[in-house]
C-alpha cells in the first residue's frame, strides 16, 4: 500500500513538473515573439526586465533570473519548500526558453495582434504554471506574503505594482506602449484565471422551497448532483427548507427549469465557487443511494 502511494505521488509530481515546463515555454514564446518586439510590457519582474533590456541591451533571460533570486530567497523562508522548488524550476525553464526564442523571427509587428495573441498565450502559460503549483514572477510571492501578514488581496497588490511599472514604461517609451501593456495585462489576467480554475467553473446554488424532497430527487435524477438539505426559518415566512448543491455553470439553466416546473415561488441564490475539496459533486447513480445520504 505504501509503495503504491509513493508511486502515485511520484507520478503526480512528474505531471506537475511537465505542466510547469509546458507553461514556461508558452509564456517565454509569448514574451519574446509577441511582446518584446513591440515594446509591450508584462507586469512584475518580467516587465522590469523588459524595460532594462530595452535601455541597456542586457539579455532578458539573464535579467529575469537575477531579479527573481531575491524573491525566491524570501519565499524559501515563508512559503512551502515544494512551492519554492517548483517556482525555481519554472523560472529556470522560462529564462532558458527566453534565450532560445530571442534570435527567432518575430511572430508579428502589429501591435493589436501582439496584444491579443501575446496576452492570450502569456495568460495560458502562466496559468498552467500556477495550476501545477509553481510561479514565474517573484512579485506574486511578495503579494502572497503581504496577504498573509496584512490581509491585502493578492490580485490588488499585483495590480498596483504593475500599474506603477506601466506608468514608468509610459514615461520611458511613450504612453501608447503603457496602454498596450495595460490592455495585455487584462487579457493575460482573464486567460490566466480560466486556465487556473478551468472552463467549467463551479457554482453553488441555495434554494429555499416548500417542495424540497421532490426538487432534490429531480436534481439528482436529471443532473446527477447530490443535494444537502438544511432547515431554516424566515423572519416573515416561518420555517423553510434550504437546499444546497454544487454544479457547473453549464447546468444552471437546467437547474432553474427543474425548480420552476416544481415550485415557481422558490427562492434561488447562485454564487461562484473558487475551489472544491471532497466529493460533493457526485455523478449519476442509484437514487436509493442518494436517499440514504439524506
Amino acid at each position: 500500500m505504501i509503495y503504491k502511494v509513493l508511486n502515485n505521488n511520484r507520478f503526480i509530481l512528474i505531471i506537475d513538473f511537465f505542466g510547469i515546463v509546458l507553461g514556461a515555454i508558452i509564456a517565454a514564446f509569448a514574451i519574446e515573439e509577441f511582446l518584446v518586439p513591440c515594446t509591450i510590457l508584462d507586469g512584475g519582474v518580467v516587465g522590469i526586465s523588459i524595460m532594462i533590456n530595452n535601455l541597456m541591451n542586457v539579455p532578458l533571460s539573464i535579467l529575469t533570473v537575477i531579479f527573481n533570486i531575491p524573491f525566491l530567497i524570501i519565499g524559501s523562508r515563508k512559503m512551502g519548500k515544494m512551492f519554492v522548488i517548483k517556482s525555481a524550476f519554472g523560472m529556470i525553464v522560462f529564462s532558458a526558453f527566453l534565450q532560445f526564442f530571442a534570435p527567432l523571427k518575430n511572430a508579428t509587428n502589429d501591435y493589436i495582434l501582439a496584444v491579443c495573441f501575446g496576452g492570450v498565450l502569456l495568460g495560458a502559460g502562466v496559468g498552467l504554471v500556477i495550476r501545477f503549483g509553481g510561479c514565474l514572477d517573484g512579485t506574486e510571492t511578495v503579494a502572497i506574503l503581504l496577504n498573509k501578514k496584512f490581509m491585502f488581496p493578492v490580485g490588488k497588490v499585483v495590480l498596483v505594482f504593475n500599474i506603477f511599472i506601466f506608468i514608468v514604461a509610459g514615461v520611458l517609451f511613450g504612453f501608447d506602449r503603457a496602454m498596450y501593456s495595460l490592455l495585455t495585462y487584462f487579457i493575460t489576467s482573464k486567460v490566466l484565471y480560466i486556465v487556473e480554475n478551468g472552463m467549467e467553473q463551479a457554482k453553488a446554488a441555495m434554494i429555499i422551497t416548500n417542495d424540497a424532497k421532490e426538487i432534490s430527487n429531480q436534481i439528482f435524477s436529471e443532473l446527477g448532483r447530490t443535494v444537502t438539505i438544511m432547515e431554516g426559518e424566515g423572519l416573515v415566512s416561518g420555517k423553510k427548507v434550504v437546499l444546497y448543491c454544487v454544479l457547473t455553470r453549464f447546468e444552471i439553466h437546467e437547474l432553474k427549469e427543474i425548480i420552476k416546473s416544481i415550485d415557481s415561488s422558490a427562492f434561488i441564490a447562485v454564487s461562484d465557487v473558487s475551489e472544491i475539496i471532497g466529493t460533493h459533486m457526485k455523478k449519476r447513480g442509484d437514487l436509493s443511494d442518494f436517499e440514504e445520504g439524506l
